[in-house]
């Protein structure tokens, strides 16, 4: 199957980049290059693209409208932020728009094209020591003045959750409650469908919005 790709960024030389890239790969193709927000909404719903890489400052609509609109359409189409993350306080406003993760701009190039091929999977992207990044990201914005509820899970859905907000993997969360591996990824996959949450990088939104992860300061 190949993996259908919008490209939006308001610098034509990053897109030229990108373009690069994946020709070089069999799996992969270049399906639409948008340098606004406005544009790459409108593309989405032509092309219907598996992945949007989204830039997120671009002038007129910006990548977090974009993407909000676009993942509200009900489309097939899955969004990756394209961000200088260390510096960006819109990644947390991308992600609860609906944006399936992120990439660092200056990233390796094989880890971009990896990238693109979980989100297309609709797998999780965000790895665990990634994870712990965003967690500690999200100690910028100031805490919701009451906990969001958790309606609905249980006692032990509230430790995994917990766990995979403070970044770790499956296997880890297993090995730290003594449960199997198989039986960790039942836990966060009802907790997908118990929050709404696209992937593991909502779970995580989730896990701080709820007051169970303390971001480090």
């Amino acid at each position: 199957m190949t993996i259908r790709v919008l490209l939006v960024d308001d610098q034509p030389l990053v897109r030229a980049g990108l373009r690069v890239l994946i020709a070089d790969v069999p799996d992969m193709a270049v399906v639409g290059e948008a340098g606004t927000g406005t544009e790459a909404v409108r593309l989405a719903r032509e092309v219907l693209p598996d992945v949007v890489l989204m830039d997120l400052r671009m002038p007129g609509t910006d990548g977090i409208q974009a993407t909000r609109t676009i993942t509200d359409s009900g489309g097939p189409a899955r969004v990756l932020v394209l961000t200088t993350f260390d510096d960006d306080e819109h990644v947390h406003a991308a992600l609860r728009a609906g944006a399936s993760g992120f990439l660092v701009k200056d990233m390796a190039l094989e880890d971009i094209l990896g990238a693109i091929r979980v989100v297309a999977a609709g797998d999780a992207l965000i790895a665990p020591g990634v994870t712990r990044r965003l967690i500690a990201e999200f100690s910028r914005w100031p805490p919701a003045s009451m906990p969001r509820p958790l309606a609905g899970v249980t006692d032990r859905e509230r430790e995994v959750l917990t766990l995979v907000g403070r970044g770790l993997s499956n296997a880890e969360i297993a090995a730290e409650l003594v449960i199997s591996a198989a039986t960790a990824k039942a836990h966060v996959a009802r907790l997908f469908s118990k929050l709404g949450a696209r992937d593991r990088v909502h779970l995580v939104i989730a896990a701080y919005e709820a007051g169970l992860v303390t971001p480090p300061r």
